[in-house]
């Protein structure tokens, strides 16, 4: 990989020896087992925001007692937020990054209220840092997502071939977000909405990085497989009773019709994304070198 393009893949000044460390240590490996564990080890540095929110949920569950003076929703928020400082000042995480993840939180936070006041799920606990019933908390949980894909962007290199103009997912992201509350008033049009994202996103591969080769991916697959890993996620916020479901008496497995509410929101994510870090085409004269390089 030529000089001038190699990809250093930040994990910050005060973990950079580190990551070089384990970059040596791989290196010994075969180049295709090497590639395989570094792929999942930067999926996994990328899930690093959400990864930590999640273990807060269950720890807390399993620890916090109800007479505790700080409610564990309120904890919750400190430490999503003490997080986030600490991934700004540690370099973990961009300002440009920072600035999906306020977008993510602020236009979660207000389908949280909605939603909440519609009867869609409830916060069965208390807390004083909360807006209309809604703890604070919960708007880190969507920024987890945006955090998720920001990261995963820079962290891969991510390029993208046929990428539909901003104003054509721009309507779709609307869209969606849109119908997550009409659908409470009007006939709920998600098959449509579904049907949208294959004919305008059907031509789009994600083209990412993991060290010496570049593969490609259909960024619907992409979706939807993120989607699968954000419904397990869901179940483990309420089998923790972060949140219930009002069918949730008993608490048994989420809908898989979450699944497809999960899919349609990683296209809102995704847009928001794109208003801050724009999509890049694939830089063909690099994709021939890496091949060349690799089948060496």
């Amino acid at each position: 990989m030529s000089s001038g393009r190699m990809q250093k893949h930040e994990t910050g000044p005060h973990l950079e020896p580190l990551r070089l460390f384990v970059r040596g240590q791989l290196a010994r490996l075969p180049w295709w087992l090497s590639e395989f564990i570094l792929f999942g080890l930067k999926q996994a540095w990328a899930c690093l925001f959400a990864g930590i929110m999640l273990g807060l949920m269950i720890a807390t569950k399993f620890v916090w007692r109800p007479d505790w003076w700080l409610a564990r929703y309120d904890f919750l928020f400190l430490m999503g937020l003490g997080v986030q400082i600490t991934f700004l000042r540690l370099k973990l995480e961009s300002w440009e990054e920072a600035r999906v993840i306020l977008i993510y939180h602020v236009t979660g936070t207000i389908m949280e209220i909605f939603k909440v006041h519609m009867g869609s799920w409830t916060y069965p606990e208390p807390s004083f840092c909360n807006i209309m019933g809604v703890p604070l908390f919960s708007g880190f949980l969507y920024a987890s997502v945006g955090s998720f894909m920001a990261r995963t962007i820079r962290i891969f290199d991510m390029r993208f071939t046929h990428y539909p103009p901003f104003w054509l997912t721009g309507l779709l992201a609307l869209a969606i977000y849109a119908n997550f509350f009409t659908h409470h008033f009007v006939p709920d049009i998600r098959y449509l909405l579904f049907a949208a994202t294959v004919v305008i996103f059907w031509r789009v591969s994600i083209h990412f990085t993991t060290d010496r080769t570049t593969l490609h991916m259909p960024l619907t697959v992409a979706a939807f497989l993120s989607s699968l890993f954000l419904w397990i996620a869901e179940n483990i916020g309420t089998i923790t009773g972060t949140w219930i479901y009002p069918s949730q008496k008993v608490w048994h497995m989420v809908s898989f019709g979450k699944l497809g509410s999960w899919y349609l929101l990683l296209y809102v994510s995704f847009v928001l994304v794109t208003l801050v870090l724009k999509p890049k085409a694939p830089d063909i004269t690099q994709a021939t070198y890496r091949r060349v390089i690799t089948s060496g």
